[in-house]
């Protein structure tokens, strides 16, 4: 089942809980189905990599690993903060997303 997430791929999200609590980053990439992120430099995992040809050489690679949504939250582009976000729907029909610090109320 597909799961609407509450972040996209480009957003600046802060981690919420887990050994990399209370950084910021960038959202690379986003699966709905799985509910989790892919956030730049958090949850950075070593995998050791073959030697595929006889010129490649194999090692230690260090790589962003996934982690769950509920794990992050959307920082505002203008307050800065970590927020909640709603969805307003305007006039013509589309939506978009609303800061939810009363003191903000930026839409992104």
């Amino acid at each position: 089942m597909v799961k609407k997430l509450h972040v996209k791929k480009g957003d600046t999200v802060v981690v919420l809980s887990g050994k990399d609590k209370g950084k910021q980053g960038k959202v690379l990439e986003v699966s709905p189905r799985e509910g989790k992120v892919i956030v730049e430099r958090i949850n950075m995992v070593t995998k050791h990599v073959k030697p595929r040809r006889a010129g490649d050489p194999g090692g230690i690679v260090k790589a962003e690993g996934a982690m769950y949504a509920c794990k992050v939250m959307l920082v505002c582009p203008k307050c800065g903060k970590p927020t909640r976000i709603a969805h307003k729907v305007l006039n013509d029909g589309s939506k978009e997303r609303v800061c939810k610090n009363p003191k903000c109320g930026e839409t992104f």
